[in-house]
């Protein structure tokens, strides 16, 4: 499992690479151009809307610039940072820990800070293991399926939740019972049941598809217990080069991201039908309008207890760098809507 997922990272960010020498990229970039990716899932909705509806171009014309946008697909944070890092992409989208790590370790150099939030999203621990009703059930046998074990979203939230309740030296425990697996994949193991995976920390849709199974699914808790409330789960983040030497391209692209944050608010239906369409899901539109109505589920650009993040991992040693607000690891223009 791992080596294939190894593999698809290598593959995503060689085509990344690639495509500097097919899009002719140069040392320095130019205004009216935009290269961005994203990963597969409701949590990119904000994204699937800016693409659909174009509108990055038309905020470029209303500021009387042309703006070609390439739109780039990867799989991880780890392809995403190599590919931002290596001038191959503008600007990416990953889980909030990503972008932290990124940030902490450009810090100096190529200044890497985010430009918006993408939602606030939970994420829910499910298990298929009746006796597991809390993190202390978690035993030996138990194997909880993540997409990148230790270092993404989902192994530094409970990393955090690890260190609260068993301390801080052992703020690692559950990276011993972690495997990296896929959401499709380890939805369908925990369905199944009968494998080695009896556990998956699980991002929309999975956790809603794995809990309708009626399988014996039940959830041990959600990020959102974790983190103390509504929460950010996947940021968009580029280089302060870019940031610094496109201004209007920049403003367009923020403003895109804002434009279709209140969309979706005002269109909950057609915002699902729109994700059914832009990422060619099967999914049946109602299933993913409910996603879209939950309340726990607010498309909003403006950052939501990212701090606590930054502030936890510091704590832990996984960040060198303590940022004294939410505001050092966010680009200004996202200041005035607030966020923490």
């Amino acid at each position: 499992m791992t080596l294939s997922l190894v593999s698809l990272r290598r593959r995503a960010v060689a085509g990344a690479l690639a495509g500097i020498a097919l899009l002719g990229a140069t040392a320095a970039r130019a205004e009216g151009r935009i290269r961005i990716a994203q990963q597969f899932g409701i949590a990119y909705l904000v994204l699937d809307v800016v693409r659909d509806r174009q509108l990055i171009e038309k905020h470029g014309k209303a500021a009387g610039l042309a703006i070609d946008v390439d739109w780039a697909s990867i799989s991880g944070a780890t392809g995403m940072n190599e590919a931002l890092l290596a001038n191959a992409l503008d600007v990416v989208s990953a889980g909030v820990p990503p972008m932290l790590t990124l940030w902490d370790r450009t810090r100096g150099r190529q200044n890497v800070k985010a430009v918006a939030a993408l939602g606030s999203l939970p994420n829910y621990l499910l298990t298929n293991n009746p006796g597991v009703k809390t993190l202390k059930d978690l035993g030996p046998k138990d194997r909880i399926a993540v997409p990148a074990a230790g270092v993404g979203f989902q192994s530094r939230t409970l990393q955090i939740e690890a260190a609260r309740q068993f301390g801080a030296a052992d703020f690692k425990r559950f990276d011993n019972l972690s495997v990296s697996l896929p959401h499709p994949d380890a939805t369908a193991a925990l369905i199944a049941g009968g494998s080695e995976i009896t556990a998956h920390f699980s991002s929309a849709p999975f956790y809603y598809q794995a809990l309708d199974a009626g399988k014996g699914v039940h959830k041990i808790l959600s990020s959102y217990d974790i983190l103390g409330g509504p929460a950010t789960f996947n940021v968009l983040y580029t280089t302060q080069k870019f940031h610094d030497e496109n201004p209007k391209t920049y403003r367009a692209f923020y403003g895109a991201l804002a434009e279709a944050a209140q969309w979706i608010r005002d269109h909950k239906a057609q915002a699902a039908e729109t994700f059914v369409r832009v990422q060619k899901s099967k999914l049946p539109p109602e299933f993913v309008r409910r996603i879209v109505e939950d309340p726990e589920n607010d498309f909003t650009i403006a950052p939501h207890r990212t701090a606590v993040y930054a502030e936890e991992l510091h704590k832990l040693g996984v960040l060198k760098n303590r940022a004294a607000s939410w505001k050092d690891y966010f680009f200004d223009e996202a200041y005035p809507l607030g966020g923490s």
